[in-house]
């Protein structure tokens, strides 16, 4: 009797000590799994004063109940924005095609994650001004004048030295000058430049400036296929944070459609971050989701291979970008 009540207290010892080591564990995985949900990945990117989506993104709450937000690091110069992504001082960076093309060419470990501007007439990525009083009407009047742009190897320079050839216009008879979009209407006025080429939103005080004129937009040179300016990402920090990406594509793809649907409200916002007057600031169209397409890819890699920028083949578009983090692009064609 006694073997058996030793065994009947053996067992129920046993089981006692399963069930609080079960409970145990229990509680274990569920306070990890509440640690991982309290983790908050901060992404490092540029506080500039630009029409951008990230600060919408972050101003709508697109961010909360993710967990993703942005660190802000400070005013970046547009020259170094992707070259900072490539190196992984910041995460992620908003900038024209043919820059993304170009580093990727030399090696930079980056990425196009999703789509940015929609070119459309009422609403162009970028304006040519000049001063009303120039003289300047035609393409040709251009020559032996000097052109403000917001950089080299972007938009500013590529669309429109393919425009002015095709116009036939020499190119090399024109200065370039690297002006920053929010001192390029002063520069213009001051004499510092001939032509301005200006994007939202300080186009907007350039467009209600009197003493200057508006040329062209790029949806005249292009019809807006170089416009789109996409969001690229460090691939360092893409492999670390896959599920920070994907947070971070969703929310300014939702800020993208709320800016589509509400642009008033949006020019509102950014006047409020940038404290300038509503009425001179002009906003941008977004492409629908951000889903990235071909088109515009290709057309700014055979723009450098057409320079001498990159070798022929050098850089596939598949290369470039990638719709894999974007949730609205399931079933689309993306890049892997």
């Amino acid at each position: 009797m006694r073997n058996i009540n030793y065994r009947k207290i053996g067992s129920i010892v046993l089981a006692t000590m399963l069930m609080v080591l079960t409970a145990c564990s229990s509680n274990k995985a569920s306070e990890d799994e509440n640690v991982a949900k309290d983790v908050v990945v901060e992404f490092k990117y540029p506080d500039n004063p630009s029409f951008d989506l990230v600060y919408l993104a972050d101003q709508l709450g697109y961010f909360d109940g993710t967990s993703t937000k942005p660190k802000y690091v400070g005013k970046v110069a547009a020259p170094q924005i992707i070259p900072l992504v490539g190196t992984g001082d910041i995460d992620f960076g908003s900038r024209m095609v043919p820059l993304v093309i170009s580093a990727i060419a030399s090696g930079a470990d980056i990425k196009v994650v999703s789509a940015g501007g929609k070119t459309l007439e009422e609403a162009p990525h970028m304006k040519y001004f000049v001063k009303a009083d120039s003289g300047i009407m035609e393409p040709k009047d251009l020559e032996g004048k000097t052109i403000g742009f917001n950089s080299f190897g972007a938009c500013a320079e590529f669309v429109t030295k393919k425009w002015l050839r095709q116009q036939g216009v020499d190119v090399e008879k024109i200065e370039w000058l690297v002006v920053p979009d929010d001192k390029a209407e002063q520069t213009l006025e001051t004499g510092g430049t001939d032509l301005a080429i200006i994007h939202p939103p300080h186009s907007g005080g350039a467009e209600s400036n009197e003493k200057l004129t508006r040329l062209w937009s790029d949806y005249d040179l292009d019809g807006g296929l170089g416009g789109m300016a996409p969001y690229s990402v460090n691939g360092e920090f893409a492999r670390n944070h896959p599920e920070a990406v994907e947070d971070f594509v969703e929310a300014i793809a939702k800020a993208a459609n709320w800016v589509n649907e509400n642009p008033d409200d949006a020019r509102e916002i950014v006047a409020e971050r940038l404290g300038m007057d509503i009425d001179l600031v002009e906003r941008y169209a977004y492409i629908d989701d951000l889903v990235v397409t071909e088109e515009p890819i290709q057309y700014y890699i055979d723009i450098l291979e057409d320079e001498g920028k990159i070798k022929k083949g050098a850089v596939d578009v598949k290369d470039v970008y990638t719709n894999e983090f974007n949730p609205f692009a399931k079933g689309e064609t993306a890049s892997k």
